[in-house]
């Protein structure tokens, strides 16, 4: 019975921050197919980080195609955002609805300009979303090879590590 308790409590505190930090705003800038920029009713600028989708990046394959998406459903629109969280670079992790509660991240997904990003979100209604578009070859999953976000950002990293070890090698070597 104690657990019980201890559970609703957790959840009615969490339920009642997520109400608490409901944000209304305008957009005012799309860096990318799931990060926008935001002004609130304070004239405060704020980049948003879509929670539970990630999206191609700009040198990705579909990287301005998603870009171009969500300017489309977005830009100039007023929306309302829940922080969830922030991310290592400060912006907000957030829930973006539009246009009478439209989740801006369910319908990124359903069009097939993002990734589930399950690492992140429990929301199992976003991966059959994602399943749907992959199956009707929406977007990106009209192509034969698509390399998620995560997995391309870390061929990246390990490639630019790769190359930071031959440059020291060949200053080594000349020495």
């Amino acid at each position: 019975m104690r657990r019980l308790r201890k559970i609703l409590l957790i959840m009615l505190v969490g339920v009642s921050n997520l109400i608490l930090s409901q944000t209304n705003a305008k957009v005012i800038g799309i860096k990318d197919g799931d990060t926008i920029l935001v002004l609130d009713e304070n004239n405060n600028q704020t980049t948003l980080r879509l929670a539970e989708v990630d999206c191609p990046e700009k040198g990705q394959p579909f990287g301005k195609n998603a870009k171009q998406f969500t300017s489309d459903l977005v830009y100039g629109k007023q929306i309302t955002y829940y922080k969830t969280s922030s991310d290592r670079y400060r912006r907000i992790i957030a829930k973006v609805y539009f246009d009478n509660d439209q989740y801006l991240s369910e319908e990124i997904i359903k069009k097939g300009f993002g990734w589930w990003y399950y690492q992140y979100s429990n929301n199992q209604n976003l991966g059959i979303l994602e399943s749907k578009a992959r199956s009707r070859k929406l977007g990106l999953w009209s192509g034969s090879q698509t390399v998620s976000p995560w997995e391309w950002r870390k061929a990246k990293r390990e490639a630019y590590k790769q190359k930071s070890k031959t440059k020291l090698s060949l200053v080594e070597i000349s020495k």
